[in-house]
């Protein structure tokens, strides 16, 4: 076998990786709808933050969330607490997953992603 198809190997194997980590779910991160988030509201044991830009949260959001960006989230993580559900949110899904990584980085246990964030929101 060549070097070349080794090098190709490699190199597809590195790039299915890098797929599998950024749209599969995290280990541990519920994965709920925006239609399951609405029965989620109700309980006000629960945390909810949207950590989209503050333009994009004054702009449109959902009643009940808190605003912490997500630039901001590794040093604001001292406003929520552990022991409660923790809901995130974001405008596609995406900033809510580096969310979720940087939240169970930091020892929260519950949680929650909401899949495809405000843009699915009705």
């Amino acid at each position: 076998m060549g070097s070349g198809v080794i090098i190709n190997t490699l190199l597809i194997l590195f790039l299915l990786w890098i797929v599998f980590r950024r749209f599969f779910p995290l280990h541990g991160v519920k994965q709920i709808t925006t239609a399951d988030l609405k029965s989620e509201l109700k309980n006000k044991d629960k945390q909810f933050i949207d950590v989209r830009t503050p333009h994009e949260f004054r702009t449109r959001h959902i009643k009940g969330f808190n605003n912490i960006p997500l630039s901001d989230l590794p040093r604001q993580t001292h406003q929520l607490s552990k022991d409660k559900d923790v809901f995130v949110i974001c405008q596609s899904g995406m900033r809510s997953v580096k969310a979720s990584k940087i939240l169970k980085k930091q020892g929260f246990k519950h949680i929650t992603n909401i899949k495809g964030g405000m843009n699915t929101w009705h």
